[in-house]
């Protein structure tokens, strides 16, 4: 009743845009996400290790800040709509030369432009939302978009577990490159944008004349105005390496966790990670709306510190069921507390560079989290025999701690004027 009423609330222009931007992270999400199902067949097929092409993982989370600038930038001159418009195309042109790939080089290359493109989707989908929807319920609205990501996580395994089995591909074209090609469809929303979208009415207003017909309201885009907000955009980094630490941490490596130390199916392995991805979704959605009661960042440190307690179930069960179990709870709360994240950074964010702060952090926070793969798979390797369940353990206890510690040290701007 209470999800009727929200969208009950939103005008029809209101509701293309949101569905729009869900549609667009939900999309790339589902292309990154192909990438860690099939990890252990892209190696095959090149005939290395899987340590190797976890450098692709790497990469595209390297590249993602070059991304976020890029397309902000682009956003804050061009608009939103447009931009996003670009973005969406471009990471689906990569996605499909990355399933061309003839060698693991040219391969992690495809993969580190697919970052570029990335990067710019989060933050501008999120600027163009959350500037469109009202005050009203935007926690909610919050926590919905950032499940996109985990939507496309779950599509991605809902994909590797009824597909990748029966594919049967040949030659160049293996599994996993048919997988990668139909991740190239998402380039059809670019229509969707184009034809039942609108502006982002602030950033329309901010670029309006002023009264006496002069320069536009906003001041422009310089360094010096970025310089001026440096404190803020500093924070939001700190903040978002230990939350993408939160995410990658307990998500790229869980289906290699799952076959190599639980031998599960691929099949398993994708229903296992979609209900992951269930709990996920509900805890974002859940976590958002509290925090509309219960203020950011207590909402952020609950939904953290409560995932130590269900690592047993998660990390160290014997069958699938329990490990299913423990997927659920595990991603309840870690995209719980990730649900509140799209409204908390744009809320922090200064409004003349809030298209390019919120993704270039997010971006950043990745970009500086982006060995944790790396230091999973090598302390497996090197001090548990090659068995991940210790290193993904630890990394939920550090990273929870952080996560929680981080964002009761920094601000809350609830309720701030997006206009």
């Amino acid at each position: 009743m209470r999800l009727a009423s929200h969208f009950r609330s939103l005008t029809s222009a209101q509701r293309n845009t949101f569905f729009a931007c869900l549609l667009g992270w939900t999309l790339d999400a589902f292309d990154f996400f192909l990438l860690t199902f099939c990890l252990t067949a892209i190696a095959a097929d090149f005939h290395v290790g899987r340590k190797q092409v976890v450098a692709a993982v790497s990469w595209t989370l390297v590249m993602r800040p070059v991304g976020a600038f890029l397309f902000g930038a682009m956003a804050e001159k061009f608009g939103r709509r447009p931009t996003l418009m670009l973005n969406i195309v471009a990471f689906s042109v990569f996605e499909l030369a990355s399933a061309l790939a003839p060698t693991l080089p040219s391969f992690l290359f495809c993969r580190a432009l697919f970052g570029i493109a990335m990067g710019g989707v989060w933050g501008v989908g999120a600027a163009l939302a959350l500037e469109t929807l009202p005050a009203q319920g935007r926690g909610f609205f919050s926590g919905l978009l950032q499940e996109g990501y985990v939507v496309g996580n779950l599509l991605a395994a809902a994909v590797y577990g009824l597909l990748f089995s029966h594919l049967n591909g040949h030659g160049i074209m293996t599994n996993w490159r048919v997988m990668f090609m139909i991740g190239t469809l998402p380039a059809l929303l670019a229509f969707y944008l184009r034809f039942k979208v609108e502006e982002s009415p602030a950033w329309i207003a901010s670029h309006q004349p002023g009264v006496a017909g002069g320069a536009a309201k906003r001041p422009p885009l310089d360094w010096p105005v970025l310089f001026g907000y440096l404190p803020t955009f500093l924070f939001l980094v700190l903040l978002m390496t230990a939350f993408t630490s939160f995410s990658h941490g307990t998500q790229d490596l869980y289906p290699t966790f799952l076959q190599a130390d639980h031998h599960l199916s691929s099949g398993v392995t994708g229903l296992v990670g979609a209900i992951g991805n269930i709990g996920a979704l509900l805890g974002g959605m859940c976590c958002g709306a509290l925090s509309e009661k219960y203020g950011r960042r207590r909402t952020i440190v609950a939904a953290a510190l409560f995932a130590i307690p269900t690592i047993p179930l998660w990390g160290w069960s014997h069958s699938a069921v329990a490990l299913a179990a423990g997927g659920f709870l595990m991603q309840f709360m870690v995209q719980g507390a990730w649900g509140i994240i799209p409204v908390h950074l744009n809320e922090l964010a200064p409004g003349p560079v809030r298209a390019i702060f919120p993704g270039l952090a997010y971006q950043l926070g990745n970009l500086l989290s982006s060995q944790n793969i790396r230091v999973q798979e090598t302390f497996s390797a090197r001090y548990n025999s090659g068995s991940l369940d210790v290193a993904l353990s630890g990394t939920v206890v550090i990273v929870a701690i952080v996560v929680a510690g981080v964002t009761m040290l920094g601000p809350e701007a609830q309720g701030a004027d997006l206009g």
